[in-house]
């Protein structure tokens, strides 16, 4: 079975706290467990837990041997300090990191239901190895070891179950177990998994030999090996031992093996696998892979030796391969909630990371009023009237996840949109330009924007513009969409110039393009650095050749909101003044949101009736554009846990933001860019009925990880419309029809006899 890559691989920024490494068992693979007392003191604890603050680690990993205190001295030491046993102290331990937001995840090896119980009170994950589910090993490289007998561990994995703890397991392979064991183990984490639902992610370990560290702190080395990997970079800090006469060698073959052998078992758990044990975790991560574990800023202290990779390094590995590195918490997202975590724990969550928090009904914090489902029903009804709905009415749509319901609000939507717009779907035919991504804003969402001396950064030359130009009027474009990040460099002469030479080459080359060009964001910025107000600038501007303004840098039109994601831009304020602005001089805009990230349900429904207003002021709004969030490559889903939104709420979103705009905004596009073709098809169900451009370049939704593509032509935004049962219409940007395409007939296909040039005979062909 060939598995999908997937676009991103998570890990957990954590930092390890080997509390006692006094172990009862004597595998004889391990160099972490001593047979002598070692407990760390409470201040040495407390240490530990400031320099896991001062590195920015969100995850405490406390690491024990098994049943350390069976040791007298462990036993008498914790007595004396004033715990009943060690778990009393893991408890103690897990209780100041809370205090300092840090979420402990522990590892304690075989323990009871009574013990997992307490832990429970104080971790946000917890976890054990199964190893091997061979009994046959408790004779070799287990021979004195009783906790790791698989029955027991098996029998602390349930218990976990029972107790709904979101839990970490895997196996260890290349100890002398056999081909066949393995498979059996992953089969028996299977039949747990099928049973209580709480193993959030396999670990798939290899074993590699370590030195020995009698009376050596395993947790300096390892802190010092990764210091000096992640300074500089150079990771040849393994030692090349032997394999042990027990051990068999493990190859790339095999682990991809054992990868796809979880994914058919387990589809829709994590699959981790060590970066610091062998180079091929690339590779594994290409076969299915899609979690790294903690990367430990202090450390692999199994391993002590073998660092870590630092979350750059990785970054830099999986470039390449088009994926994405994300955070997340030692919790998957799945079981943040009161059914699986304690209050306490999940308090702090909640006030610290409620970012990682999946969307759920009510969004993930405190609603400024009490969400009444009831409230839909009603809703509708006057929605269909075209009657605004209130902010408490529109967020009891945008949180309604009954299917009923929520066919409802589509049929809803699809009515209104039928009343408003037609059957007709439209699209322009259209080129995107991003003239320079250097920008100095700094948006947590944005995987375009560079700074001036980035690698990365790009400005457009007049050559490169006009190439671009050309090819644009060759390919039968009517738009110019113009946007690039703000640039610290440019006047307002540079701005009013790229308009002049856009007009100039299309006219050169046989096309008065319209220019759709400057977000708001661009337009404020002109006006700061100008000193012009927007009543003055914008006559300049539609005199340089700018035809429309795109209703960008919207986002979510809510300052608290705004100050979460991007602290530089434009307020909400200044977006509507050069909005309207842009209306008074005779242009029209579209409008927008970005939406699918950390806003709240409520914010969405402030930003629906503030566009909705702007709308009824000044009538200038030819479109709204709902845009939603692609996580991958941004800052926003690499650091916050954010994942992307399903189809499915993505649709009834859409369909909702056509409700809130009611009979105000005739348009509403559907982003096949962020949904795909076919989300974007699925779309027209929902209340839409256009499909936006063929864009020919796309830059901003590719360089966040939209796996969509760039371009689409117009044979195929015709045929998506015909696939839907519906009609469709080249427009040009302001909704004027060029070119209808009844079903049966498409636009001609680029590259056969011909090119296709809009508006122009013969545009199209008949089909079968």
């Amino acid at each position: 079975m060939t598995v999908a890559a997937p676009r991103r691989v998570t890990f957990s920024r954590n930092h390890t706290l080997s509390l006692s490494r006094t172990c009862s068992s004597v595998c004889k693979y391990c160099a972490f467990a001593t047979r002598k007392f070692h407990l760390h003191t409470k201040d040495e604890v407390l240490a530990i837990l400031d320099e896991a603050v001062k590195r920015r680690a969100k995850e405490l990993l406390i690491l024990t041997g098994e049943e350390p205190d069976s040791h007298p001295e462990v036993a008498a030491t914790l007595k004396e300090w004033g715990f009943t046993d060690f778990v009393d102290y893991v408890v103690w331990a897990g209780e100041r990191a809370l205090e300092r937001g840090l979420l402990p995840h522990t590892n304690l090896g075989a323990v009871t239901k009574e013990q997992l119980a307490r832990l429970r009170t104080v971790t946000a994950s917890q976890g054990v190895m199964l190893e091997s589910i061979s009994e046959r090993l408790m004779e070799t490289v287990h021979a004195g070891s009783p906790s790791k007998h698989p029955q027991r561990r098996l029998a602390t994995l349930r218990a976990a179950g029972e107790l709904k703890i979101p839990f970490t397991t895997g196996i260890l392979v290349g100890i002398g177990e056999t081909k066949q064991e393995r498979f059996d183990s992953l089969a028996a984490l299977a039949e747990v998994q099928a049973e209580f639902g709480h193993l959030q992610e396999i670990i798939l370990q290899n074993f590699v030999p370590h030195e020995r560290y009698y009376g050596r702190d395993v947790g300096a080395i390892a802190d010092e090996a990764a210091r000096e990997y992640w300074r500089t970079g150079i990771g040849d800090h393994r030692p090349s031992l032997g394999l042990p006469a027990w051990a068999n060698p493990i190859s790339i073959a095999d682990m991809v093996e054992l990868v796809e052998e979880t994914r058919r078992l387990m589809p829709d758990i994590g699959i981790q696998i060590p970066p610091n044990l062998a180079d091929w975790w690339p590779e594994l991560v290409a076969a299915g892979a899609t979690d790294l574990g903690g990367l430990s800023a202090n450390g692999d202290h199994i391993s002590p030796e073998h660092p870590f990779p630092s979350p750059t390094q990785v970054r830099a590995q999986l470039k390449p391969q088009g994926v994405a590195l994300s955070e997340r918490l030692c919790v998957y997202g799945q079981y943040i909630d009161e059914t699986w975590i304690d209050p306490a724990v999940l308090d702090a969550i909640t006030v610290k990371y409620w970012t990682f928090i999946p969307r759920g009904t009510s969004g993930r914090s405190e609603a400024p009023f009490v969400i009444d489902r009831g409230l839909v029903a009603p809703a509708l009804e006057k929605a269909r009237d075209g009657v605004q709905l209130s902010e408490e009415e529109l967020t009891a749509l945008f949180v309604e996840r009954d299917p009923v319901a929520v066919e409802e609000i589509r049929v809803a939507a699809d009515e209104l949109r039928r009343e408003l717009a037609g059957d007709t779907v439209s699209f322009v035919v259209n080129r995107n330009l991003n003239l320079s991504n250097v920008c100095t804003v700094g948006c947590a969402f944005c995987g375009f924007g560079q700074s001036k001396r980035s690698p990365d950064a790009y400005d457009v030359s007049e050559e490169e513009f006009e190439a671009r130009v050309r090819d644009a009027v060759d390919y039968g474009a009517t738009e110019l969409c113009i946007q690039s990040g703000i640039h610290p460099d440019w006047t307002l002469d540079d701005y009013l110039r790229w308009l002049r030479l856009a007009k100039e080459f299309g006219l050169r080359h046989g096309r008065d393009l319209h220019l759709h060009a400057y977000s708001p964001m661009e337009i404020a910025h002109m006006a700061d650095i100008s000193g012009l107000p927007l009543h003055e600038l914008f006559p300049l501007l539609r005199e340089a050749g700018l035809g429309s303004t795109p209703g960008t840098a919207a986002e979510v039109l809510v300052d608290g909101m705004r100050q979460r994601i991007s602290p530089n831009k434009l307020p909400v304020q200044r977006w509507v003044d050069v909005i309207q602005a842009s209306h008074r001089a005779g242009l029209k805009s579209t409008s927008t949101v970005m939406f699918g990230h950390i806003e709240e349900p409520w914010e969405l429904a402030q930003h629906m009736r503030l566009i909705r207003r702007v709308q009824e002021e000044t009538g200038g709004i030819t479109e709204f554009v709902p845009l939603s969030f692609i996580p991958f490559q941004t800052r926003l889903g690499r650091t916050h846990g954010v994942e992307e939104i399903t189809i499915e709420d993505n649709l009834k979103h859409t369909a909702v933001f056509r409700l809130a705009l009611g009979r105000s905004i005739r348009n509403v596009q559907a982003s096949w860019v962020k949904m795909g073709l076919q989300g974007a098809t699925e779309a027209l169900r929902w209340g839409v009925n256009d499909l936006g451009g063929t864009l020919m370049e796309e830059n901003i939704s590719r360089l966040a990880g939209a796996a969509h593509g760039t371009i689409l032509h117009p044979h195929q935004l015709a045929r998506a419309a015909h696939d839907a049962g519906r009609p469709a219409a080249e427009r040009t940007t302001t909704y004027g029809t060029i070119e209808h395409y009844p079903i049966g007939e498409l636009p001609l296909e680029p590259g056969a006899d011909h090119e296709y040039v809009g508006g122009a005979l013969p545009t199209a062909v008949a089909v079968a």
